[in-house]
């Protein structure tokens, strides 16, 4: 095997930086994370979701390693343009989820249009949208975790991106789970107006977080 030339120690540790880096960043609650979460909470298409969140974060980690974090780390104009984009994509996404939870009829369960009507290409078409269009995504995986993973030696890289993917696998479990232990919860539509105002808090907080760099 290609890990044959390095140490258990050397494997454990790289796999444990993988996991650790981006289970560190996938618990900051974000735009994917809360479509994940009402998902769950619905029980429509939660493992189909999962799937998709662990794969894509694989991949755009995985891309990140092989050398995109270096080409973005160096093109500083590039790297602007990504924190522009990531700050009014959350913004965005914050005044939907305010707009749901003061204007939708029926709360959280009508508010993305007929929520029990969506079939499982619906979903994760949407969450799709929500995971490869937000630039910020970008800068968490590809260029941050991507950088650190990037200085593992030789094959040991992969055991970095496999750590990752790891941590992913597991916090979209849980986060899955948290939804089915909430569903009684969320049998109330102003529980999800409240969801929804809340997300829109941190969805705006997110933003002034990505875009105050932009004037540092």
């Amino acid at each position: 095997m290609w890990t044959s030339s390095f140490s258990s120690a050397a494997v454990s540790s790289s796999w444990l930086a993988g996991f650790t880096v981006c289970l560190s960043l996938l618990v900051s609650i974000g735009a994917q994370n809360l479509y994940v979460l009402r998902q769950a909470v619905a029980g429509r298409h939660v493992r189909a979701c999962v799937v998709w969140c662990v794969v894509s974060d694989a991949l755009l980690v995985a891309l990140g390693v092989a050398g995109m974090a270096r080409l973005l780390g160096s093109s500083p104009t590039l790297a602007h343009y990504l924190s522009l984009g990531g700050a009014l994509f959350l913004f965005a996404y914050g005044v939907f989820a305010w707009h749901r939870a003061w204007f939708a009829t029926g709360g959280g369960l009508d508010a993305e249009g007929s929520r029990a009507e969506r079939g499982v290409i619906g979903v994760l078409s949407a969450l799709a949208v929500i995971t490869l269009l937000n630039p910020h995504v970008y800068l968490d995986t590809v260029v941050l975790i991507g950088s650190i993973g990037a200085r593992q030696d030789g094959g040991l890289k992969w055991v970095f991106v496999v750590g990752a993917a790891s941590a992913s696998l597991m916090w979209f479990l849980l986060l899955a789970l948290a939804g089915r232990k909430l569903k009684g919860v969320f049998a109330n539509p102003t529980a999800w107006r409240v969801l929804d105002g809340l997300t829109g808090v941190m969805m705006f907080v997110l933003a002034w977080w990505v875009g105050r760099s932009l004037w540092d």
